[in-house]
């Protein structure tokens, strides 16, 4: 019999063969889906675990359908299961705890349950630098994030608001405007509102060195340790490719550009400025050790990389909403002139006193609800941790069917060691189950007046080693996530947002150039899907 069939297999053609191997390769896919599949369906399941979404390729799992829609791939998942499952994620077990109480129970898990530094480091280290953020131990990192704190100052924020709206007006006049050559312009609103954040950051937070050197080859070394920021790096962190090569390169060039501003300045013996390079010299641990300049030099890259993603994205989405919304960008115009007016029809100067009027700040903070930079966040689980019963109960799921609060009543489950645990922020602050209209823009639901945010009321503070803050894991409003890994740069990013929207709306109005864009998932931070283009003119009357 094998004679024969080597023998049929002898007289076969270079392209029959090449057909007979493909075909081939197809069935035992095939097979292999098939016996994965069937395995999950006799298998008994462990009561004890969370249940575990259908998958058809192992490994890969439920890659596609998260991938490509990770928010309907949750309610999918919730609807079918419950707030509390498992799901195979490119080799990672994955169990998503959606709600507020299921971002609480993930964002202020006990360290010895979950930690965010083995979920994350082989991601950030390569592009931040190491000794820093999740490439020390958790300690270590607040204490970085106390020293980074020491520069975000209220005196300096009162100074930024100056600098972030000139640097604004100067990129509109320049660049958007050509010199002031035009009065229309149609521009891509995230290649925009990325060259605004960037200068404005520089500018503040970075200091006039690093604001300087903003050319081509400081564009460059960016633009290469950025291409170290992508969903690839998350699952393969070292792979032989070029993109990961110029990561590497960028990553050296940039630690070596801040060492020599850092030795720089001490040769000069003049007066620093008083930015984050000077609060952070000088600085020590608890242990007596000094912030070295290798880790100051990293920890700027750290905020200038993650700073500046969470920004752009955030301004981008901000520019297309009101481009979107001509009658908001009135009220807006409206606001800036009776808070802010001469009464001759111009502006008074932005301060960081009056800057945060109601429909302003109302308006950003609805952006941050439906576009957060972020909508999901992981903790790997390093010892098996139990999933209270809180976190999938009716009580925690308004608006449930009799079948399903049968079903999930008083379930509790174990997370077992070596998995990883999800909160979705980004899932909470669009579920209609919480917000009625979950997934509609309305500035006025945050007005004086309005109800409070779910969850708010339950909000404790704790001081994790960089300052007294709220805990806020059980509120349904997340952007800027919650617990000690809560992002430090909450109040200069509203303070930067809101500069840019209002110098913008004080100088231009804009319209759309297509049908409001969707959101773009193939990148680590949620853009908007291209084509995102708006067009710009010129106001007559300017700040």
């Amino acid at each position: 019999m094998a004679e024969k069939v080597l023998e049929t297999v002898h007289q076969l053609s270079y392209p029959q063969l090449i057909g007979v191997g493909f075909l081939s390769f197809i069935a035992v896919a095939l097979g292999v889906v098939f016996l994965n599949v069937v395995q999950q369906l006799v298998k008994p399941r462990d009561p004890t675990l969370p249940p575990v979404v259908l998958y058809y390729v192992p490994w890969v799992g439920c890659a596609v359908s998260y991938g490509m829609d990770p928010l309907q791939f949750m309610f999918d998942c919730r609807e079918k299961y419950g707030p509390v499952f498992t799901y195979r994620l490119l080799g990672r077990w994955v169990t998503a705890t959606l709600g507020p109480n299921g971002n609480n129970f993930v964002l202020n898990g006990k360290l010895a349950h979950v930690n965010a530094e083995e979920a994350y480091t082989h991601l950030t280290t390569p592009v931040f630098g190491t000794e820093v953020v999740y490439d020390v131990p958790n300690d270590i990192l607040m204490q970085q994030k106390k020293f980074v704190k020491y520069g975000l100052t209220t005196e300096n924020f009162r100074k930024y608001v100056g600098l972030i709206r000139e640097e604004t007006s100067d990129y509109l006049s320049k660049v958007v405007f050509g010199g002031d050559s035009k009065t229309k312009s149609s521009v891509d609103a995230f290649t925009t509102s990325s060259e605004i954040t960037i200068c404005t950051a520089t500018a503040t937070l970075q200091g006039r060195e690093i604001r300087a050197a903003m050319d081509k080859s400081f564009a460059d070394l960016y633009h290469d340790l950025d291409g170290g920021f992508t969903p690839l790096n998350f699952v393969f962190p070292n792979l032989p490719l070029p993109s990961y090569k110029r990561r590497d390169v960028a990553q050296r060039k940039m630690r070596e550009f801040y060492l020599g501003i850092l030795k720089a300045r001490r040769e000069s013996g003049e007066e620093p400025d008083d930015d984050m390079l000077t609060a952070l010299q000088n600085q020590t641990y608890k242990s007596g050790e000094p912030l070295t300049d290798k880790q100051i030099a990293h920890i700027m890259i750290a905020l200038l990389m993650a700073g500046q993603h969470t920004s752009a994205a955030t301004g981008a989405w901000s520019i297309l909403r009101l481009g979107g919304r001509v009658d908001l960008q009135e009220s807006l115009y409206k606001e800036q002139l009776e808070f802010h007016g001469d009464g001759n029809g111009n502006f008074t100067p932005l301060s960081y006193d009056t800057l945060q009027t109601p429909l302003l700040n109302a308006f950003v903070k609805e952006v941050l609800r439906l576009h957060p930079p972020l909508h999901s966040l992981m903790r790997k689980v390093i010892s098996s941790v139990p999933v209270p019963s809180s976190v999938g109960s009716p009580s925690a799921e308004p608006g449930i069917s009799a079948a399903q609060k049968k079903a999930w009543e008083g379930v509790e489950y174990t997370v077992p060691k070596g998995h990883f645990v999800l909160a979705a922020p980004g899932f909470s602050m669009v579920d209609d189950r919480i917000w009625g209209n979950g997934e509609v823009f309305d500035e006025k639901r945050w007005l004086t007046g309005t109800a409070p945010v779910a969850g708010e009321e339950d909000a404790e503070e704790e001081d994790f080693g960089w300052g007294k803050i709220s805990k806020g894991g059980k509120s349904a409003y997340l952007p800027f996530g919650a617990g000690r890994h809560r992002c430090i740069g909450e109040q200069f990013a509203h303070l930067q947002i809101a500069t840019i929207v209002a110098t913008l709306i004080r100088e231009m109005t804009w319209t759309l150039d297509q049908p409001f864009p969707g959101n773009d998932y193939t990148t680590m931070i949620v853009m908007p899907a291209k084509p995102r283009n708006v067009t710009f003119v010129r106001r007559t009357t300017k700040a």
